[in-house]
């Protein structure tokens, strides 16, 4: 597997395990509704297996998410980031998220003035 590959299937197994654990669910029943073995499922986990376009489907739908979820939840790119911000920002009130954005634009200030 390319190092490319091997970084998404990491990033893509990371969030299903998240997502698993979010949604109280083991590794057995996930395997069982998907028709897979234990095994194959932890491999995923794991990022030792990159689930097909199908399967993150599937995952999907036992989850209650999108796809997309399952491929941006954990990257490093900022705009797959501000993607997962505005999900989470989604959930808030209008003051509760004005006060995050606020923690947030401290925050960033603080850690731009550290920079050499």
């Amino acid at each position: 597997m390319p190092e490319e590959e091997k970084q998404l299937a990491a990033v893509v197994g990371r969030a299903i395990a998240k997502r698993r654990i979010a949604s109280h669910l083991t590794q057995e029943r996930v395997a069982e509704r998907l028709g897979i073995g234990v095994e194959a499922m932890s491999r995923i986990e794991r990022g030792l297996a990159l689930p097909t376009v199908v399967r993150l489907g599937e995952l999907a739908d036992i989850f209650d998410c999108d796809i997309a979820d399952l491929l941006t939840e954990t990257s490093s790119r900022a705009t797959d980031q501000a993607s997962q911000l505005a999900r989470l920002l989604s959930k808030l009130s209008g003051p509760d998220r004005t006060m995050v954005l606020g923690i947030v634009e401290t925050l960033t200030e603080r850690l731009e003035q550290g920079r050499p």
